[in-house]
């Protein structure tokens, strides 16, 4: 896109963004609804892909309860679309009363942060991640960095920035993610992976995911082995329309065997399980098996 067209999208679309974020929020799901006629009954966006994916990951479910899931990943996707620009202007106690955090969970980052050991964080797109992390650099001693992939358009690019630094996470470009955390070493941090996302096939571990054949980014296992950091799984639970729980546990304690997929493997498998569990909260529209093994 030419550099002059993508400032003008940018500066038109700029007002309309932060108009959502000041919505009240039973206006925005009320425009969410608006939203989802669009998408789902009208524009049908990537309803092919996700239908696919669906049919792909339960092959035991019949055709009824496909169309039925993906009705209701499509009403989330709106609400998880609008809800993402609330970030921009969301006070503190409101973000803390939209995500708050499992007691289970906030005692173990509790614990790590009294015994001093930084952490790797494993999720998914499940639930609403980017409250999630959020209300982690709110509610916890750990310094909270994420690592991402930047966009293409530098103006876009910087508004997603000041969404997800606002309460103090950090954001770390995943090409510098271990030079960055090696240089973080001395203090005490907590490192986000979401590494549910498509690796090249030749640089992936391969294993069984949602009944495929799957393609999975082993960065966060060489980092943690090379760090010798402690890997927690993090869940995002919708618990009602606009409200979510974080749980959280130990995975992997260091120090770790020399087992290549061993992290890989389980921090896979707990989000298969919350995706069985709650399919219609996973980010269906992206070709997530559009690699073969080579």
């Amino acid at each position: 896109m030419p550099k002059k067209l993508s400032v003008l999208i940018y500066y038109f679309t700029l007002p309309f963004i932060y108009l959502l974020s000041l919505l009240p929020f039973p206006v925005l799901y009320i425009l969410s609804d608006g939203l989802f006629i669009l998408l789902y009954h009208i524009a049908g966006y990537r309803k092919v892909v996700v239908l696919e994916n669906l049919r792909n990951a339960f092959p035991e479910k019949n055709e009824k309860e496909i169309q039925a899931i993906c009705k209701k990943f499509y009403r989330y996707f709106c609400d998880l679309f609008l809800e993402t620009f609330k970030t921009l202007t969301i006070s503190k106690s409101n973000m803390l009363k939209h995500c708050s955090f499992d007691p289970t969970a906030e005692l173990l980052f509790n614990r790590m942060a009294d015994e001093k050991k930084s952490l790797i964080i494993v999720m998914g797109h499940f639930g609403n991640w980017e409250w999630a992390g959020n209300t982690f650099s709110i509610r916890c001693s750990h310094q909270l960095y994420v690592i991402y992939h930047p966009l293409a358009n530098k103006y876009f690019n910087g508004l997603v920035v000041k969404m997800r630094t606002r309460f103090g996470t950090r954001l770390i470009a995943m090409k510098n993610a271990f030079r960055d955390m090696l240089r973080n070493k001395d203090e005490l941090n907590a490192t986000a992976f979401i590494a549910d996302q498509t690796p090249l096939p030749d640089r992936a571990y391969w294993m069984n995911f949602l009944n495929q054949e799957t393609p999975v980014f082993v960065g966060t296992e060489k980092i943690a082995q090379k760090m010798e950091y402690p890997v927690l799984y993090v869940s995002v639970n919708r618990t009602a329309r606009g409200y979510y729980t974080l749980m959280a546990d130990i995975l992997k304690m260091p120090p770790f065997p020399p087992v290549e997929g061993e992290i890989t493997e389980a921090h896979t498998k707990r989000l298969e399980r919350d995706i069985v569990r709650q399919p219609e909260f996973w980010l269906w529209t992206h070709r997530r098996w559009k690699h073969n093994r080579v």
